[in-house]
């Protein structure tokens, strides 16, 4: 059996886990349409008789009902809102009280436009919105006009643009709507200095003459799927929602897959690469989770969204309801203090359960040396003596294999194409050396799953997108832009093949030798920070290597 084999399936089989997360996504994505452009003062859409099929249904609603609360007689003007943190800067439609824009300040599209932030969500190019209304419940005792404000309905603003004054902490965006007999609701977003989440309030305060009963829906919707970011690096974008359990759910599975469950607490979400859109409930609250897909099949448009149970508010009596979205990056340690489970947005994959300690001990590093280039090069060294022995068993053997390659070559020469006698003669040798043929595979084997865990975590981690390290290399999360760290990594690679044992199959020799050549291929078009960790590791494998090898060569001598 020749050792060298394993390590070679080994080396294959992770290159083919590079190109599957390269292939999760489709190799073309339909091309987009943007929406009209919408300026600061608009006129609302007139009724119809027909109902809306993206407002989900009371339990008792009739069919034919239609919960925008606008009379057909009184069409308001609708107009957005810019709503501007220190970390965030919205645009609210009054129709509806939708969140159709979201930039965040504190996070550029890139280094090379620095004053160009982030835009989450997107109305006019994704179609990707923050909607949330009322639905009123059809009871015997209640006017059949009564109406709730759902996301069609037209609110009324005091004022064009709010900002958060400094000193200030807190910024308060109210949004009036009324249906003219006397039921008034007040939608408010609360925001806060230096925070992503949220709070959004429905207060409906009830003057009329009947009681009011009514529930509160929220829900993010989504046009066509959205440009890929890399043909090498293969990020989830679509819903994700916890039900007690965190699942990811895409787009194009919405149909085959929908949602309509009851759930106490949990969030629905959208997600992307650095970065989640989510509506948190109060923790208590048991709501209904749903999913809808709408528009045509070139422009699918998915909804992910949750319906709470119904409030009463009786006559001179109000009702509220309280929810929250985070829009943002995926920052670990906030999102868990949010909503339990909000932190697994950050995915980490089945290896999940190793890469949150890998994390935790990364940013443990950069908050002592304030640089995540050289937080992973101290972590990778520490990782490197953690698996110090069992590298050390995989080296001991490769190094007994090279010192025994001339024999194994003459046995070859020996029996030539005697399959069988030669694996007799292999074993015999193996048992007289004290060579385990699998020596150098089964250590490699067990730190797998540690190196996927720490690939997903530099993968994954927004703390690395623009993050610096040294000279030319001011952001780890893309590539190389000289491709420096790939060819020294290619080069590790050529000389950790040469301190291997050859193997006696010509055509392994070939493929071992092409092998450094493909992973630096590859490793050219991933980010900077994984580059410099497989370089790093490369060169401390190198190093262990090189000295058992020696120590090894000079016992046999």
């Amino acid at each position: 059996m020749d050792n060298y084999r394993p390590v070679l399936y080994i080396s294959l089989v992770f290159v083919l886990f590079l190109l599957w997360q390269a292939w999760q996504q489709d190799y073309v994505w339909p091309t987009q349409e943007p929406m009209a452009a919408s300026g600061s003062s608009m006129t609302a859409e007139p009724t119809t008789d027909t109902p809306r099929l993206d407002v989900p249904d009371a339990p008792t609603a009739e069919a034919g009902q239609l919960p925008t609360g606008v009379p057909t007689d009184a069409v308001p003007v609708r107009e957005t809102v810019r709503v501007v943190t220190d970390v965030l800067d919205l645009e609210i439609d009054t129709r509806g009280g939708s969140i159709v824009r979201a930039d965040l300040p504190t996070y550029p599209v890139s280094l090379e436009e620095p004053d160009r932030p982030m835009r989450l969500l997107d109305e006019q190019v994704r179609q990707f919105v923050a909607q949330s209304g009322l639905i009123h419940d059809r009871v015997a005792d209640v006017d059949a006009e009564r109406r709730a404000p759902s996301h069609h309905a037209v609110y009324r603003a005091e004022k064009t643009e709010y900002r958060l004054a400094d000193g200030v902490d807190e910024l308060r965006v109210p949004l009036i709507w009324t249906d003219g007999s006397g039921v008034t609701v007040t939608k408010t977003f609360v925001l806060r200095r230096g925070h992503f989440l949220v709070d959004v309030e429905h207060h409906v305060d009830n003057a009329s003459d009947a009681a009011w009963v009514g529930r509160q829906y929220r829900q993010l919707r989504h046009g066509p799927t959205p440009d890929r970011e890399s043909y090498f690096i293969y990020t989830f974008t679509g819903a994700a929602y916890y039900d007690g359990r965190y699942e990811k759910l895409a787009f194009d599975d919405m149909v085959k897959k929908p949602i309509d469950r009851e759930v106490q607490g949990g969030w629905v979400s959208v997600i992307q690469h650095y970065f989640v859109t989510a509506w948190i409930p109060v923790a208590d609250e048991t709501s209904l989770f749903y999913t809808r897909v709408l528009g045509t099949a070139g422009r699918p448009e998915h909804i992910i969204g949750m319906r709470s149970g119904a409030q009463t508010a009786a006559p001179g009596e109000r009702a509220s309801f309280t929810s929250s979205i985070w829009v943002g990056p995926k920052l670990q340690n906030e999102l868990e203090d949010v909503a339990k489970g909000l932190e697994l947005t950050a995915d980490y994959g089945i290896f999940a359960f190793l890469a949150k300690p890998i994390f935790w001990l990364l940013s443990f590093i950069h908050g002592l040396v304030g640089n995540w280039g050289w937080s992973i090069i101290i972590l990778t060294v520490m990782i490197k003596l953690a698996f110090y022995k069992l590298s050390a068993t995989s080296y001991r053997s490769m190094a007994k294999m090279r010192a025994v390659q001339p024999k194994l070559q003459a046995l070859k020469e020996r029996f030539g194409d005697d399959k069988q006698r030669m694996q007799q003669a292999l074993m015999e040798l193996y048992k007289k050396e004290k060579i385990n043929p699998l020596g150098g595979c089964l250590p490699i084997l067990i730190q797998i799953p540690v190196f996927i865990a720490l690939y997903w975590v530099l993968l994954e981690s927004v703390e690395m997108r623009q993050a610096p390290w040294i000279l030319w290399i001011n952001d780890l999360s893309t590539k190389d832009p000289y491709f420096v760290l790939p060819v020294l990594m290619g080069i590790t690679m050529i000389v950790q093949h040469r301190l291997n044992p050859a193997p006696l199959d010509p055509v392994q020799q070939k493929l071992m030798m092409i092998l450094p050549f493909v992973f630096t291929i590859f490793f050219a078009f991933f980010q900077a920070g994984l580059v410099l960790y497989w370089f790093v590791n490369n060169l401390l494998s190198i190093a262990q290597q090189w000295k058992i090898t020696r120590a090894i060569a000079a016992e046999t001598k």
